[in-house]
């Protein structure tokens, strides 16, 4: 067969091990040819693409971003989109194509695979908050950069009595920030799950200080929401091809805030895009293996408009439908957990 697969959206640590092991198990054990589209559904839309073979993709396991690169291009902004989408499949002789991405470039192999091209999705997104799948690859390297920036950031915070307040990523869920709050020992952890109540927060700083406590490190997902506030904190007003606003600042509000009420210094640090880039873990690069393994073995079963998902320990397949249209939330009893060590 002869096999498309592109990385859409934002890069994300483990890319690199899933189109190794597409290309390994379908080369080898297939006998397939697989083109790797650049730039996400753009190098689709203008045919671009690179064979991939075994000797293109030795030593990618450990890299970081995707040697395919990427890009937020929507077909569909695009009225010819659909007929240049088909008209690739048809000039390549594409028997299949696998899109690893998040909810809007699994949502464009929806409705590809609707339209009636053959589409298996790869989950794809360190927030963690795509339905249909345990767990999302890259999440885990997220987790730990954001759980070694608090920890450094402890010792700055009490060498100054300072308040540090670190923004993380998490759009429309908490995952890394709940997750490294509680590994990092964070005194208040802050999502867009809950709006976030200036009083209640002040208060719990002002009792850890009343104990002697004169610093502390308030973690804050990037989505997360006052709640007197109408919308997210964006960066201008500028939307991508899916509607989507650059986020950003939530955390400098917040500090400026804090010290107002409290007269505690108070700074802010953004982690940023240093959670997506470097070396992926240990687990992103055998859970990205095994999801590219299991994306391979889903074409040659004819299990199109479906995703590779994990389920406890097993991956089986999942209709496209089931991981889009809703995110994933951070379950209550974990951010319960988290709770118990606020203040």
């Amino acid at each position: 067969m002869r096999v498309g697969i592109l990385t859409g959206g934002g890069d994300c640590p483990g890319l690199n091990a899933v189109i190794r092991a597409v290309v390994r198990k379908g080369t080898m054990f297939y006998g397939d040819s697989i083109l790797g589209f650049e730039e996400g559904w753009r190098g689709v839309l203008e045919n671009r693409f690179q064979l991939l073979d075994l000797d293109s993709t030795p030593g990618i396991i450990h890299r970081g971003g995707t040697i395919l690169r990427t890009s937020r291009t929507n077909p569909f902004k695009d009225p010819q989109g659909l007929e240049r989408v088909k008209a690739t499949f048809t000039v390549n002789h594409l028997d299949a194509l696998i899109a690893i991405g998040g909810d809007d470039t699994l949502g464009v192999a929806l409705k590809l695979n609707q339209a009636g091209l053959k589409l298996v999705g790869v989950p794809k997104t360190i927030d963690n908050d795509l339905a249909g799948t345990d767990v999302c690859f890259g999440f885990d390297t997220a987790v730990n950069i954001a759980t070694e920036a608090v920890d450094r950031l402890h010792t700055t915070a009490e060498a100054h009595n300072r308040i540090i307040v670190v923004e993380v990523m998490g759009r429309d869920a908490g995952w890394i920030a709940t997750y490294s709050g509680i590994a990092g020992g964070a005194d208040v952890v802050l999502i867009p799950e809950k709006p976030i109540n200036l009083d209640q927060v002040c208060d719990l700083l002002q009792r850890r200080h009343g104990r002697g406590k004169y610093f502390s490190i308030v973690v804050v997902a990037e989505g997360a929401q006052l709640a007197d506030q109408i919308g997210q904190t964006t960066q201008g007003t500028q939307v991508d091809e899916f509607g989507h606003a650059r986020l950003g600042g939530i955390g400098g509000r917040l500090a400026a805030e804090i010290e107002k009420r409290t007269g505690f210094e108070t700074r802010m640090v953004n982690l940023g895009h240093i959670q997506r880039g470097g070396t992926p873990t240990a687990f992103d690069r055998v859970l990205a293996t095994r999801y590219g393994v299991q994306a391979i073995d889903m074409v040659h079963q004819g299990e199109f408009g479906r995703m590779a998902s994990l389920q406890g320990q097993k991956l089986v397949s999942v209709p496209l439908e089931d991981a889009l249209g809703k995110n994933r939330k951070v379950d209550p009893e974990i951010y319960d957990i988290a709770s118990v060590f606020f203040g």
